[in-house]
């Protein structure tokens, strides 16, 4: 999920095509794969009031140890790599299924009037903007990076955790086969 977007001093670009990019005639069977994987799905965000950018991921993991880490695949294109790169820290928010319309606008598959961080409440943080509504969430380090086929593998380091009640967490968004679900009880 992605697409390129520019924000920052009131100037907002995106770029939708009208096509659909993956309507080969022949489905590539490893993207098949993945989209039957399925995950929670996650919005990370960097920067400040000044220069900040955000994408909706839904290819992560926390690998835990020492120094607990999540790993995340991201557009190699995306400005949240770019500002993540350039602040060396994040925020990773959970998103819940009332939050899928700011999911698309994030990942540039619905419009986003004024930008996608205009479509909700953000709170600053010291690892960047936080969703107003995110009652879990992480700040994050960026620790490392390498490139994975089209992506680009993150580490971040979870150095700062809040955990909401379980009951916010129990109508999570979740994305599979292209499309967001709603967990069932």
């Amino acid at each position: 999920m992605g697409a390129r977007r520019t924000e920052g001093a009131g100037i907002f670009a995106m770029t939708i095509h009208s096509t659909h990019p993956f309507a080969d005639a022949e489905p590539d069977p490893a993207r098949r794969f993945r989209g039957r994987v399925g995950g929670a799905v996650t919005l990370w965000t960097a920067g400040d009031d000044a220069e900040r950018a955000g994408l909706t991921v839904s290819s992560h993991m926390v690998a835990l140890g020492s120094e607990p880490t999540v790993l995340a695949l991201l557009d190699p294109d995306s400005d949240l790599l770019e500002v993540l790169r350039e602040t060396g820290r994040g925020v990773v928010q959970l998103l819940s299924w009332a939050d899928r319309q700011l999911a698309e606008a994030f990942a540039g598959t619905a419009p986003a009037p004024g930008g996608p961080f205009r479509q909700a409440a953000f709170v600053a943080t010291p690892y960047g903007p936080r969703l107003g509504s995110a009652a879990t969430w992480a700040g994050v380090r960026l620790a490392g990076e390498r490139e994975v086929g089209w992506s680009v593998e993150v580490a971040a380091v979870l150095e700062h955790v809040e955990l909401g009640p379980d009951e916010a967490g129990d109508d999570p968004l979740l994305h599979r086969r292209g499309r967001f679900h709603r967990a069932t009880p």
